[in-house]
């Protein structure tokens, strides 16, 4: 195995810590978001400036990416659409995942019993990534599906993992956020968020009123590891009304995602 030496590596701006980035890939993942978010590539020049990238790099990428199933032509719209390469990776990823494996069966259960949709999410940065959605057999009435990514600050999963961590290592994950507004009900400083993180914890819930979606009310609770850290949460959407402080199915709402989070945390080895 051929050795690294010291003069390929990048140092950091402050010297300090040596990077191992591959430009390339960086480029490459940086390509797929850009299609992921809904741009086909049409116009090599105009995809290209967006990306800071020259338009023969461009080229090269989409015929590798292509090549290794990853993105396909789009036929009806021209351009370029992600493939189904994508979701065997991300298939693989979910079930090797023991959070996702012992989570699907309780959310389901979950959401047949309350008539509302259930969801499983990680922390990832500032976001939130929706790995499970179960439903009800009812008429759906929230946009988020599995692989949306939500911000943490706005939203009930969010907070209460943020909720369930030591308030600097909050600071620390969310240094670089803007805080942006979703709703005028969103938290757009650390105090505002710090006030709803109290109130979340105190309770052990979090909760929505149209908070995120008009329309749309939701609660969560943390999933806690073997070290009682927050390593995930799940939780009930649905009508705004439901979610009501003054709802009189709130106290079953509260009662079904602790249950059900009690259990999965158990499962993976929290002292519950």
């Amino acid at each position: 195995m051929p050795s690294v030496s010291a003069d390929s590596i990048d140092e950091s701006p402050s010297g300090s810590r040596p990077s191992y980035d591959v430009p390339p890939v960086s480029r490459a993942f940086s390509l797929l978001r850009y299609i992921s978010a809904g741009n086909r590539c049409r116009n090599m020049s105009k995809a290209a400036s967006a990306l800071g990238i020259n338009r023969t790099t461009l080229l090269r990428l989409l015929h590798t990416l292509e090549r290794e199933g990853m993105i396909e032509c789009d036929e009806e719209g021209g351009g370029y659409i992600l493939s189904y390469g994508l979701l065997e990776l991300t298939s693989s990823m979910l079930s090797s995942r023991d959070v996702v494996r012992l989570a699907r069966p309780l959310l389901s259960r979950l959401a047949a019993e309350t008539g509302l949709s259930a969801h499983l999410g990680v922390l990832l940065g500032t976001d939130v990534i929706v790995l499970v959605r179960e439903t009800p057999d009812v008429q759906l009435v929230s946009s988020i599906r599995e692989g949306s990514r939500l911000p943490a600050h706005a939203t009930v999963m969010g907070r209460i993992i943020l909720a369930n961590l030591p308030r600097d290592e909050v600071r620390r994950i969310l240094s670089d956020s803007d805080l942006a507004a979703i709703t005028a009900r969103t938290p757009v400083t650390f105090e505002q968020l710090g006030r709803q993180l109290d109130a979340d914890g105190a309770e052990g819930l979090a909760w929505s009123a149209g908070n995120y979606e008009a329309g749309i009310g939701s609660a969560a609770a943390a999933i806690l590891n073997h070290s009682n850290r927050p390593m995930a949460a799940i939780s009930l959407s649905g009508h705004q009304s439901a979610f009501e402080a003054e709802s009189g199915r709130r106290h079953q709402i509260a009662d079904r995602i602790r249950e059900t989070a009690n259990r999965l945390s158990s499962l993976l080895g929290a002292q519950i």
